[in-house]
């Protein structure tokens, strides 16, 4: 298998479920919590500005209404995307992923890019997301940022216009051909729902030269399985449950 430079814990969209997900708000949470790789989603404006949003649309995690890939990136950065959590966040912007990408280099924080294209732009947000990191992360010893993707398409644009930048090919389900599907992305990593993994399958994406990461492991039992399991990456929402240096140190109960 390639090196590994990540961390096994990764913040669920910043901070998981204690503040807005996806803002820089939930980021800074997260690294209170002693967690220093994060993940977070990623999609185009109108106007081609990657931003850090999960759904399709605005009205869940922020004031905005519509699908928010057919607005400008000056609309959607006067959004409030806190109020809705709670009102100690109220007003937290949306973040640019230029911004989220600046403040991880700056804190020296891995970071997992998930690409989430509006329905039809796979490809064109790929390609933006890859340029865009790229462009960013010079000059620093900061590992690269996972790109990761339930879009095949997003993947391959990240690939053929930034072949240096990781990618892992994420999964729900394991549906035929979906190993054959990660080595034609050359991906270096699986992300599976956590039920997937069993001793069989771990063995067969280390075998393949790919690591093993799941999501989203918010219990327990979960996380004690999939250390048992040698998994590489745990991605999870309680950052408030599992803290990265007790688990990983084989003390969970101190956490």
């Amino acid at each position: 298998m390639i090196p590994w430079p990540y961390p096994r814990w990764i913040a669920h969209r910043g901070a998981g479920r204690l503040a807005p997900e996806n803002t820089l708000a939930a980021f800074r949470l997260g690294a209170e919590f002693g967690y220093r790789m994060f993940e977070c989603d990623a999609k185009l404006s109108a106007d081609g500005v990657p931003f850090l949003l999960h759904d399709s649309t605005l009205e869940r995690t922020s004031s905005g209404r519509g699908i928010a890939g057919e607005l400008g990136w000056g609309e959607l950065a006067q959004l409030d995307a806190g109020g809705w959590h709670s009102r100690r966040f109220a007003g937290e912007p949306l973040p640019s992923l230029a911004g989220v990408i600046r403040y991880c280099l700056a804190n020296h924080f891995a970071l997992n890019v998930e690409i989430k294209p509006t329905p039809g732009t796979e490809r064109q947000t790929g390609e933006a997301v890859a340029e865009l990191a790229a462009s960013l992360w010079v000059d620093t010893d900061v590992p690269l940022p996972l790109l990761t993707s339930f879009a095949p398409d997003a993947l391959r644009g990240a690939r053929d216009l930034r072949p240096a930048l990781p990618r892992g090919l994420l999964l729900d389900t394991l549906s035929d051909g979906w190993m054959a599907a990660a080595r034609d992305i050359e991906c270096v990593a699986i992300v599976c729902n956590h039920a997937l993994w069993d001793a069989a399958r771990v063995s067969e994406v280390h075998a393949a030269g790919m690591r093993a990461l799941s999501y989203t492991v918010n219990d327990d039992w979960a996380a004690q399985r999939l250390i048992a399991l040698r998994t590489d990456g745990i991605i999870t929402d309680r950052v408030d449950r599992f803290s990265p240096s007790t688990w990983d140190s084989g003390t969970p109960e101190a956490a």
